[in-house]
């Protein structure tokens, strides 16, 4: 591919040989016609002055020479007779009285001379071309009859005219010569300088064509080029940030798509785990009605047990909807805190105490680490339903020396409220979705472990609207579970 550079040097070094050629042929072919028609007009103009200065003096012999002498022509004058006068190249030795002609030796012969071609100019003025055989020259002549019936001629040799237009012509080729290399040198520095421009726009162009809108265009005039880079430079701003906006947009959509995604799982998720918590005690409440209904417990202990059942069952259904409301609500930002300061310590000593019984006929041993005073600030009832679900979880999960552990850590600006039961570590792919509605690491749903699958999203949900941090660890014989809390204003550290 030929560059526009190279396209550019070639056309501008092509018009000016064209021209420099088309001069010297103009000049070859017709400037010696040119230089015959001035030269019969300058005979013609010196004829008529010539002619005015004999009328006014008869005795113009140096006026005569120094005309001849300007012009490059002989001149000479001769009476009606055809006897000689005044000459340009020789002056006469002998005058008769003023203003009467010299009476001189009777013309020479006349010259053979043959005429090639004939002008009139005017009634007294004839120009000619001849040529002179014996001497192999050719004149122009101009023939001019003056006042008093004299005759005026001019006579100049064609050679010098065609010498003249040879050296013109031999002059014109070599200044067209050097017209032509200096202007080929400039051709190529201008169109170099004109092309570098255009470069720059074509390399920015083909960065914008690969999405790369880092390169600028240099404006370094105000013309048509500079006004087009200007416009290469806008462009490339407004795609910028225009495809910035789309890929924004893709990307938002991108999330919008794999949050929705996510949300249609999250719901046949609960939706499963729903249908899974309630089939079972619905299925129970039915049985044991229908064993009332039909008096299969015949005894009052039987029909206490069945009663009892469904009791039990009932109230984990209502468990079960009751954390399902308060999860919805809390989620869908309906619920509001009730902060206020309290000893978390406290709180950790009261939960313990109700729940000394349960510890005790399932064999737990739950230590309390007191850290008191540990004042913090939140919605205590919340922070209570936290660490209840959290010791829920450790009780079902409890195992070996099934020790579980309450603690309160100063971390600064906030507590770190953390429980801790022995048993086997959770593995690593389940962490993320502990925290999930109805998620089990055991997938066998298994009721003898209890629990719902909803405790720990209830505590992901109100350390959320906190804006407490949490997170649960494998540790050395066991599981932590924590979660944070902020200080009271007049605890935290200044």
């Amino acid at each position: 591919m030929i560059s526009i550079r190279t396209k550019l040097f070639v056309h501008i070094c092509f018009l000016l040989v064209l021209f420099v050629l088309a001069a010297w042929c103009l000049s070859a072919l017709f400037l010696e016609d040119f230089y015959i028609r001035n030269k019969k007009r300058s005979l013609i103009e010196n004829g008529l002055k010539i002619d005015a200065l004999y009328a006014a003096d008869k005795n113009i012999a140096l006026e005569l020479e120094r005309i001849a002498d300007n012009v490059g022509v002989s001149a000479i004058i001769t009476d009606s007779g055809g006897y000689l006068k005044y000459s340009s190249f020789e002056r006469l030795a002998r005058r008769q009285a003023p203003g009467r002609p010299f009476a001189g030796s009777p013309p020479p012969p006349p010259s053979p001379a043959t005429t090639i071609s004939s002008e009139d100019v005017d009634g007294n003025s004839v120009i000619e071309i001849q040529n002179d055989p014996g001497l192999n020259i050719k004149f122009i002549m101009l023939k001019r009859r003056l006042s008093g019936g004299d005759m005026l001629i001019l006579r100049l040799p064609l050679a010098a005219v065609t010498e003249s237009a040879a050296y013109a012509n031999k002059f014109m080729a070599f200044s067209g010569l050097l017209a032509i290399l200096a202007g080929c040198i400039w051709a190529f520095f201008f169109a170099r300088k004109f092309t570098v421009p255009l470069q720059e726009l074509s390399e920015v162009a083909a960065s914008i064509s690969r999405l790369d809108f880092s390169r600028r265009c240099r404006i370094a005039s105000d013309d048509e080029v500079g006004r087009l880079g200007q416009s290469v430079n806008d462009l490339s701003r407004q795609l910028s940030k225009a495809i910035a906006e789309l890929n924004e947009k893709n990307r938002q959509l991108t999330v919008d798509v794999e949050k929705e995604r996510n949300l249609d799982k999250l719901r046949r998720d609960f939706v499963s785990g729903v249908s899974h918590e309630l089939k079972t005690p619905i299925s129970l409440i039915l049985g044991y009605a229908e064993g009332l209904r039909e008096n299969v417990a015949r005894d009052r202990a039987d029909r206490d047990y069945y009663c009892s059942v469904i009791g039990d069952e009932a109230e984990k259904m209502d468990k079960l909807v009751n954390d399902l409301l308060d999860l919805s609500q809390i989620e869908a930002g309906y619920f509001r805190l009730d902060r206020t300061d309290f000893d978390l310590s406290l709180l950790f000593d009261e939960i313990a105490q109700k729940y000394r019984a349960i510890l005790k006929e399932k064999n737990i041993t739950l230590r309390i680490e007191r850290r008191s005073p540990a004042m913090v600030n939140g919605d205590r009832l919340r922070i209570e339903q936290v660490i209840t679900n959290l010791l829920n979880n450790a009780i079902a999960h409890t195992e070996d020396e099934r020790l579980i552990r309450i603690d309160a850590e100063d971390e600064g600006d906030v507590f770190r409220a953390s429980v801790f039961n022995t048993g086997r570590p959770i593995p690593a792919a389940s962490v993320d979705s502990l925290w999930q509605s109805f998620y089990k690491v055991d997938k066998a749903r298994a009721r003898g472990l209890g629990g719902r699958g909803l405790g720990l999203s209830v505590v992901r949900a109100i350390q959320e609207l906190h804006g407490g941090a949490y997170g649960v660890e494998n540790t050395a014989g066991g599981v932590v579970f924590w979660f944070s809390l902020a200080k009271t204003a007049e605890n935290c550290p200044s």
